[in-house]
């Protein structure tokens, strides 16, 4: 995957020299020796990385440092912040607003995937309340419009096209227009793809902005690019100056830094990356939680707003939690969900530690994985699955027939009950949290008042969960590792990562306890 090995030597080099029992400048020099190289050879530009090395060599000065100074602590830090730097080009995206219609264009090179981006990105504030509709001015190349109304009908989006008339310009305002009159809130315009050398093409492309002006020019960049990307963006920006960029295919195996080069050269953010083909697969971009997911530290923020999109049932569960229960259909029914989250590769990228304990396990693995133990429960009867398990203990002979029944193994199905026995203590001891959460989660959205708002937090952040994400949802993260605050911190037994690692380890990971927290600030 695209930055996956580039992510993967930056924390074996940041966490070679943290472990080294002697720390001394001549270890430093080579850590920082080897992130450049990695840099590099990521497609990163030179002078970046050379302003990157003077950078953390002039913060980690080991003659100026003070006696007591943690160096390990300052080093991981300092990799850290200058990472966060590299990609943050201190500009604030355009924020779309609700009630008005908001324009947005798509430029790019062909082939960038600027048509199955537009899309996903309708769906994206679909998903989030917005009425979003979709243009297709590509009239230059052939089948751009069957493309554009194919995606979009699987998406339930509103599309706007037309395979009579030639001109781009004309097709974009008269789309623009009509969204408009019918008070869609998102009207994503989708251009052809042209190279900075076709001046006829970058001609156009100002002449459509000029007629549907649009409140954001989004460029869509693939992530494979490589060293073409600074300039490529250099000259998409002055003729079109968009204001923000999307990086697509970074599922791929290019080195993919090139386009990181591209906000530096532009100054300019990147508001979403493309991690693969499906309508699902477009993540929000952030500094910070890109290179704390880079460096394998997770991203939970990431991860609560993407199972919070899904909009996955959970009020049976939770309900049973608030009341020290959980039932093996409740397992049955987080397993599910986890199915519907994604790849798991994806998942582990934004769990803490996750990606480090996956090991060598693939997707089709771990999802091969989840179904059979979701085969194990479909075997079940009603009272089986509705029971708290002690069913099995005292009758061995039904764990034989659900194991035929389900095409499984005994083995299989005993670890799928220890799995289900673990999450029901874990449920005793979070008796009465849900309740305390919900409360305070109350107290912040119905009161404006300043000491009820403080009051609400300090109350979630009591329990360890200080994101007002939603009662339902922290509780679930809980459940399956995402406390946030590092491996089993911040409720009940610590049980946080470690119950994540046993469901992987369960899952044929091989996985022993958490290896998380590598890097941590």
């Amino acid at each position: 995957m695209v930055l996956q090995d580039l992510g993967r030597r930056i924390n074996a080099a940041v966490s070679d020299l943290t472990r080294s029992p002697n720390l001394d400048e001549k270890a430093f020099d080579g850590m920082v020796k080897e992130i450049c190289s990695a840099l590099i050879e990521a497609d990163v530009n030179v002078k970046l990385v050379a302003g990157l090395r003077k950078s953390i060599r002039n913060t980690v000065s080991f003659k100026d440092l003070a006696p007591g100074v943690n160096k390990k602590r300052l080093i991981q830090k300092t990799v850290f912040d200058e990472l966060v730097k590299l990609v943050d080009p201190h500009a604030e995206p355009f924020k779309p607003k609700k009630g008005k219609s908001n324009v947005i264009m798509f430029v790019g090179l062909q082939g960038a995937g600027k048509t199955t981006t537009c899309t996903k990105l309708a769906r994206w504030y679909a998903a989030r309340g917005f009425k979003a509709c979709l243009v297709c001015a590509d009239t230059f190349r052939a089948g751009a419009f069957d493309q554009l109304k194919q995606n979009a009908t699987k998406a339930k989006i509103p599309y706007f096209g037309s395979l009579t008339q030639t001109d781009p310009v004309a097709v974009a305002r008269e789309g623009v227009e009509k969204f408009k009159k019918e008070r869609f809130e998102i009207i994503i315009v989708d251009t052809s793809g042209r190279h900075r050398q076709e001046q006829d093409l970058f001609d156009e492309m100002v002449q459509i902005q000029q007629a549907v002006r649009p409140d954001q020019t989004i460029m869509v960049m693939d992530g494979s690019i490589g060293q073409a990307a600074e300039q490529q963006s250099r000259a998409f920006k002055e003729a079109a100056d968009f204001g923000a960029i999307i990086i697509t295919k970074t599922d791929g195996a290019a080195a993919g830094g090139g386009a990181i080069s591209a906000v530096a050269a532009t100054h300019t953010p990147i508001v979403f990356i493309g991690t693969g083909e499906h309508m699902l697969d477009l993540e929000r971009f952030a500094p910070q939680p890109f290179v704390s997911k880079l460096l394998g530290m997770g991203d939970m923020a990431g991860l609560v707003e993407h199972v919070q999109s899904l909009k996955l049932d959970q009020k049976d569960t939770m309900k049973h939690i608030a009341e020290g229960v959980f039932t093996v259909r409740d397992l049955r029914d987080q397993l599910s969900n986890i199915m519907k989250m994604g790849p798991l590769s994806k998942m582990a990228g934004m769990i803490p530690g996750l990606s480090n304990m996956m090991g060598g396990m693939d997707d089709e693995e771990g999802s091969t994985k989840l179904r059979r133990m979701i085969y194990i429960c479909d075997s079940m009867t009603d009272k089986e699955l509705d029971s708290d398990g002690k069913v099995f203990v005292s009758q061995p002979s039904r764990i034989t027939r659900i194991a035929r029944g389900s095409g499984t193994s005994v083995r299989e199905v005993e670890d799928l009950l220890t799995q289900h026995k673990m999450m029901a203590n874990m449920a005793k001891k979070m008796k009465g949290g849900v309740q305390n959460m919900q409360r305070a989660q109350g107290a912040m959205q119905g009161k404006n008042n300043k000491q009820q708002m403080e009051a609400a937090q300090k109350r979630l952040q009591s329990m360890g969960q200080g994101m007002p994400g939603g009662a339902d949802l922290a509780s679930m993260m809980k459940m399956f590792g995402g406390g946030g605050g590092g491996p089993g911190a911040g409720f009940p037994g610590g049980g946080g990562m470690p119950d994540m690692a046993s469901l992987m380890k369960m899952m044929g990971g091989g996985m022993g306890g958490a290896g998380g927290g590598r890097g941590r600030r």
